[in-house]
């Protein structure tokens, strides 16, 4: 099969404010995840292995905490002379300069650069989802439809009012795109990828934003301007999908992983590949229990960890216990702390010997071994 040109772009710029503490010094897409991934690492991999390999990242906020990471693109085989990744950074001097105002905004800022590179369509996607999918099984309802936009859609288990919510008719055409509704119709919302034909998207930018911008979040301007004069039709993706914009359900994610119901990050065709810190194999020590649970290289257990995912070079002493939890990398967990459903930082460390959390909400310890939220 002949893949027409697709850029792809990665919005990476968003501060990720529900998350808390977790992301005062860190941009959502370079949060850990399942211990030495980052949530980037789920979207650049299935691009690689989608064989899609022209690959922008627009990025805002903390752009440093991410590019650490990046290296390049080399992890995902895209760091190469032509094409391959490309950072997208704030500018001054021209046509767009200044900081976007949401993810429509950030796509007309760089317009132009769109426009140059003469792609056939344009591929948009979040980096804070995890999912399972093949970008070029929706490039193939995109060009069979012959759809000025195709929507990648799913079902939610949780409130829809915190997505897009969609409607579609028996043909599989989008009818309603309704942002963060109050009322939602239904459950079947949009998983934050979107394929254009990249005609069509320069010119509802044009035509929306004019010379000027003042765009908003895409769900505000440019998707029900597309729904209501183009073509538009959905991909239904029937696996897991899960948004991890909430502490609530970034720990929900973890525990559906540990439970076998989550993501699939270990299918050896589609591997998820990330720019690993070189660490020894995890020790455990003959006094630990571990039952139910992943730890990361580097990591020391001495103490009691059950159902939780321990990332890399963490800590949890003798007499301490761990239970329903996410530790993150370089946690230290003192002897005699007691966690339960919690989330911990990076870096932090938490010593006296107390109980954190409960069984009935999840609790969010921050980088200075303190609780900072509970959900």
């Amino acid at each position: 099969m002949r893949i027409p040109r697709t850029l792809a772009i990665v919005l990476a710029g968003g501060k990720g404010s529900r998350l808390g503490s977790l992301t005062d010094d860190t941009v959502k897409p370079a949060l850990p995840f399942a211990g030495p991934y980052r949530l980037i690492d789920i979207a650049l991999s299935k691009l690689a292995h989608s064989h899609l390999s022209d690959v922008w990242i627009a990025e805002q906020y903390l752009p440093h905490s991410l590019n650490e990471h990046l290296a390049q693109g080399r992890p995902w085989d895209l760091d190469r002379l032509h094409g391959g990744l490309q950072v997208l950074a704030p500018f001054e001097g021209a046509t767009g300069e200044g900081m976007a105002q949401g993810n429509s905004d950030t796509l007309w800022r760089h317009r132009e650069r769109i426009r140059s590179f003469g792609a056939d369509h344009v591929l948009v996607l979040s980096a804070d989802h995890v999912y399972t999918l093949d970008f070029l099984e929706v490039l193939t309802t995109h060009t069979t439809s012959d759809a000025d936009l195709t929507v990648v859609t799913t079902r939610v288990d949780e409130d829809p009012s915190s997505f897009s919510v969609v409607q579609v008719d028996e043909s599989g055409r989008v009818t309603d795109f309704d942002y963060k509704p109050d009322e939602p119709q239904g459950n079947l919302v949009a998983a934050e990828v979107f394929l254009y034909r990249a005609q069509t998207l320069l010119d509802a930018l044009d035509e929306l934003g004019g010379k000027t911008g003042g765009l908003g979040d895409y769900g505000e301007d440019l998707l029900p301007h597309l729904v209501s004069t183009r073509l538009v039709v959905e991909h239904r993706l029937d696996g897991y999908w899960r948004d991890l914009g909430t502490i609530d359900s970034y720990w929900r994610a973890h525990m559906e992983l540990l439970d076998g119901n989550g993501a699939t990050l270990d299918d050896p065709a589609w591997p998820i590949w990330t720019a690993q810190p070189q660490l020894l194999p995890a020790r455990i020590e003959p006094a630990a229990s571990v039952r139910g649970s992943m730890v990361s290289s580097g990591s020391r257990v001495s103490g009691t960890v059950e159902h939780s995912i321990l990332g890399p070079a963490v800590v949890v002493e003798e007499g301490a216990t761990v239970v329903d939890s996410v530790v993150l990398h370089g946690a230290h967990i003192g002897p005699g702390v007691e966690l339960v459903r919690c989330v911990v930082a990076t870096g932090a460390r938490v010593v006296g010997g107390t109980r954190r959390g409960s069984e009935d909400r999840v609790t969010l310890i921050g980088p200075d071994g303190t609780i900072t939220d509970r959900a």
